[in-house]
């Protein structure tokens, strides 16, 4: 059985498509819509657990991560 992981996933667009990122673990996908690159992102995170050592799952894996907005004064 498999087991259940929770990670954080961003999703911007970027000229006609949309890009994807998850960075606790720093894998990245792509897709034209926003649920396409969703799917592809958890595709490449799902291969990505598959074909890594445990060694390598560590290195790469942040165990914090904040997403919020910054006000910055501009001009």
């Amino acid at each position: 059985m498999k087991q259940l992981k929770q990670l954080t996933c961003i999703i911007e667009r970027e000229d006609n498509g949309y890009v994807s990122l998850c960075p606790q673990i720093d894998i990245a996908s792509q897709g034209d819509s926003v649920e396409e690159a969703r799917k592809n992102l958890i595709e490449a995170i799902e291969l990505f657990f598959e074909m890594a050592s445990p060694q390598e799952i560590l290195t790469r894996m942040y165990s914090e991560i904040y997403v919020t907005q910054i006000e910055v004064a501009i001009g």
